[in-house]
């Protein structure tokens, strides 16, 4: 026995459409696509303008009226319509993206004029090292001269 308990549908005995029935269905079939031929033809005559508007739909999308709300329906725009002049509206990325450059270049004017706390540490670091070298200088300076002053006794 398979699983869930449902057995199959095999040994079932067939059922098959008698042929006045499938008669009978295509006679209506052919009345609902003549009577539709019909009314798309007047409406087409007397709208012309709103079944230019309406898209070719294929399938069951044709049948059924959609009413989405999401859904955007892709119109064409005519170029003498399109207005290049006004001012096109960024996007939210686009928007952070300008706000951040902007920012770094605000950060980077005031680094350069030392107004930061990173300025003011790098700086304070600099002055310390170019006091670190100024007193090896000297200490080297001071060792030079004794070096030469023990030569100079050397050679007397």
């Amino acid at each position: 026995m398979p699983r869930g308990g449902k057995k199959g549908h095999k040994g079932r005995g067939k059922q098959f459409s008698n042929p006045e029935e499938i008669d009978r269905q295509m006679r209506v079939q052919k009345e609902m696509e003549e009577n539709a031929g019909a009314e798309k033809g007047s409406s087409s005559e007397s709208e012309g303008e709103s079944s230019s508007d309406e898209e070719k739909r294929s399938g069951v999308e044709g049948l059924i009226e959609i009413e989405n709300p999401n859904r955007v329906s892709q119109k064409s725009k005519k170029v003498a319509e399109l207005d290049v002049s006004a001012p096109r509206e960024l996007s939210r990325r686009e928007r952070e993206e300008i706000e951040k450059q902007k920012s770094k270049e605000r950060y980077m004017k005031l680094h350069l004029e030392g107004k930061t706390e990173q300025a003011r540490a790098d700086l304070a670091r600099l002055a310390i090292i170019k006091k670190q070298r100024e007193e090896a200088a000297k200490k080297r300076e001071e060792l030079r001269k004794e070096k030469e002053a023990e030569e100079a006794k050397a050679r007397r």
